[in-house]
C-alpha cells in the first residue's frame, strides 16, 4: 500500500513534470526552515535565484525559493526527510506563470464572484483559490480575506480545480497598488519613438538595462530602499511609456530588491511612487 509520504512526493513529481515548481510544507502550512548553514541567510542568498551569492543548498531551504521542477532534487536524500515530515505539497505560482487569488472566507468568495472574471477555482479549507494565467507581485491582505500569491510566494496544492483558466485581469493587478506615501508634482516626459514605435525595443538594449538595474540593486551596501526607488525610477523613465517592460522584467527587479531585504509591500510602494513621480 502506498504511504502518504510517497503520495505527496508523487504529486510533486507530476506537478514538476508539467512545469510547476513544487516544495514540501510542514503541518500548519509552513515551509521548512533553513538548515543550519543557511540560517538567517548566512549563505548569502536563496536557491534558484540568478543573482550573485545565490545559495546552492541541496536541502528544501528558503521557503518559496526552494520550489523546483527537478525530479532529481525531489527524489534526493536531502529532501527525503522533508517528505517524511511533510503535511502537504505547495507550489510557486509565479514560477509556473500563475497568480492565485486566495479567498479565505465566504465573504471573500462572494466578493470575487461579483467582481472578478471567472477562471479556474479550487476549494480550500475555508474558501477558494482562483487561479489566473500571468504573474504579478504577491501581497497579503489586499482586502479582507484576500491574499495574492504569485511571485516570491507559495500556495498549497489543493487539486486541479474546475473551470477554464483565464488571463490575469487588471482588476486583480490593481489590488496590490496602494496609495503612494508621497505625491510630488508629475514630471512631463517626451514619449520616445516615432510613430508609436519604441527605439528601445531591442533585446540587447532592454536586456542590458534590466541587467544593470539588477546589478545596481544587488551591489548596494547601504540605503537599500532609496537605491531600489531610484533604480525603479530610472527604468520607468526610459521604458515606462513605450510598452517595453513586461511582467517578467518587473519580477526580475522586484526579485533583486527582495534579495536585498526589501519586502513585497516596499517594492510595490517604490514602484507606485516612481510611476506617480513620472506621471505614468
Amino acid at each position: 500500500m502506498t504511504q502518504p509520504t510517497d503520495i505527496r512526493r508523487d504529486i510533486a513529481l507530476r506537478l514538476a513534470a508539467s512545469g510547476v515548481p513544487v516544495l514540501p510544507l510542514r503541518a500548519r502550512k509552513g515551509p521548512f526552515g533553513n538548515c543550519r548553514a543557511c540560517a538567517r541567510n548566512a549563505c548569502g542568498g536563496r536557491p534558484n535565484m540568478k543573482h550573485a551569492g545565490a545559495c546552492a543548498c541541496a536541502r528544501p531551504c528558503h521557503a518559496w525559493a526552494a520550489a523546483t521542477t527537478d525530479p532529481t532534487v525531489l527524489r534526493s536524500p536531502e529532501w527525503a526527510q522533508a517528505w517524511r515530515e511533510a503535511a502537504a505539497v505547495a507550489y510557486h505560482p509565479g514560477g509556473a506563470g500563475l497568480t492565485v487569488v486566495d479567498l479565505d472566507d465566504a465573504a471573500a468568495v462572494a466578493w470575487a464572484r461579483e467582481t472578478l472574471p471567472a477562471t479556474r477555482t479550487v476549494e480550500s479549507t475555508r474558501g477558494e483559490h482562483w487561479i489566473y494565467h500571468g504573474v504579478m507581485p504577491s501581497s497579503n491582505a489586499v482586502r479582507s480575506g484576500v491574499d495574492i500569491k504569485s511571485c516570491m510566494a507559495y500556495a498549497r496544492w489543493l487539486g486541479p480545480g474546475t473551470g477554464t483558466m483565464t488571463a490575469l485581469p487588471e482588476v486583480v493587478r490593481a489590488l496590490v497598488v496602494k496609495e503612494p506615501m508621497v505625491r510630488p508634482a508629475p514630471q512631463v516626459l517626451t514619449v520616445p519613438g516615432r510613430g508609436g514605435e519604441c527605439p528601445h525595443r531591442t533585446l540587447t538594449y532592454l536586456e542590458r538595462g534590466i541587467a544593470m538595474a539588477e546589478q545596481q540593486i544587488t551591489e548596494a551596501r547601504s540605503a537599500i530602499h532609496a537605491t531600489v526607488y531610484r533604480t525603479f525610477l530610472a527604468v520607468l523613465s526610459t521604458h515606462g511609456r513605450c510598452g517595453c517592460l513586461t511582467d517578467a522584467h518587473i519580477v526580475r527587479l522586484f526579485t533583486a530588491a527582495q534579495t536585498k531585504g526589501e519586502s513585497a509591500r516596499h517594492c510595490t510602494d517604490a514602484w507606485t511612487n516612481a510611476r506617480t513621480r513620472l506621471g505614468l
